[in-house]
């Protein structure tokens, strides 16, 4: 399937009305896609494209509680960003996916499917360049003031000191949005701008509540009814009933699932409200 290239000018009433007011936004916004996620809330995942083990995990765990709420946007790049879209599309969110380069060239290569695989699932790529034109020195400063400006708030997994994704964090405080942070490794490089935003006064984020707690007044998303033909639902589920709360390694256990299938599946369940996370990574039976 095809997806042209659609031009908002600034003056279009499906600009996007947070991106509108900020210091400098775009004149023009190019995108492929879903337009009608330009109009919904948003909320920016971003981090290093180095990331660590630990970062790939804290953001698996924390995005989908957020796509419960969120359009997640974030900038299509290696590492945090391309996790973050990933997590989101896992669970049967919605993500955006800024561009530093032209609408219609992806970069890195190797994201080139996630890209098409946004599209694909509803989902919205945008750039304020046409065409293909290559990212420059200047791109990807530029891209993230519409990430932030975008968003109702922006969270940094892992980053080093001088990581773009601090540019982001600061962007964000200059547009008046909410900074958050993932605390990290104290030996990790990884973790040194986390940590500088959290002593600077950003939140410090463990679970996706500790952001939730600050939009107490969000709506959840409609949520459709669980397959009962889904076996791995209902498997979930049962031991949930019949053993309580569980954190995600018992849950692999009891049910002799991958990882994978189990990490998924919850996120969905999760997304449809018929389970809860709580503090601590724990799950359990929605009521």
């Amino acid at each position: 399937m095809d997806y042209p290239a659609i031009k908002i000018e600034r003056t279009a009433k499906t600009y996007p009305k947070l991106l509108k007011h900020i210091p400098d936004p775009p004149e023009v916004l190019y995108c492929r896609g879903n337009i009608a996620l330009l109009k919904t809330e948003c909320f920016a995942v971003v981090g290093t494209r180095s990331m660590t083990p630990y970062g790939r995990e804290a953001t698996q765990q924390i995005v989908p509680g957020l796509a419960r709420h969120f359009t997640i946007v974030s900038g299509l790049a290696l590492g945090i960003d391309a996790v973050a879209h990933h997590a989101t599309l896992d669970c049967g969110g919605k993500t955006i996916a800024v561009l530093g380069s032209g609408i219609n060239l992806i970069t890195p290569e190797t994201n080139l499917r996630l890209g098409q695989d946004i599209l694909k699932n509803d989902g919205l790529i945008i750039s304020e360049h046409p065409g293909k034109k290559p990212a420059g020195k200047r791109s990807f400063p530029e891209r993230n003031r519409i990430i932030s400006g975008l968003s109702k708030g922006v969270l940094v997994v892992e980053a080093d000191e001088k990581s773009g994704s601090l540019i982001t964090a600061r962007l964000a405080g200059e547009q008046d949005r909410d900074v958050f942070a993932v605390p990290g490794n104290i030996f990790s490089s990884k973790s040194m701008g986390p940590h500088k935003l959290i002593r600077t006064g950003a939140k410090l984020v463990a679970s996706s509540h500790d952001i939730l707690d600050d939009y107490s007044k969000l709506p959840l998303a409609k949520s459709p009814h669980l397959s009962t033909i889904d076996p791995t639902h209902a498997m979930i589920l049962a031991i949930l009933e019949a053993r309580g709360p569980l954190n995600i390694d018992s849950i692999i256990e009891y049910t002799d699932l991958g990882a994978s299938k189990i990490i998924g599946a919850l996120a969905l369940m999760e997304i449809q409200g018929h389970i809860k996370q709580m503090a601590g990574g724990i799950f359990r039976k929605a009521e």
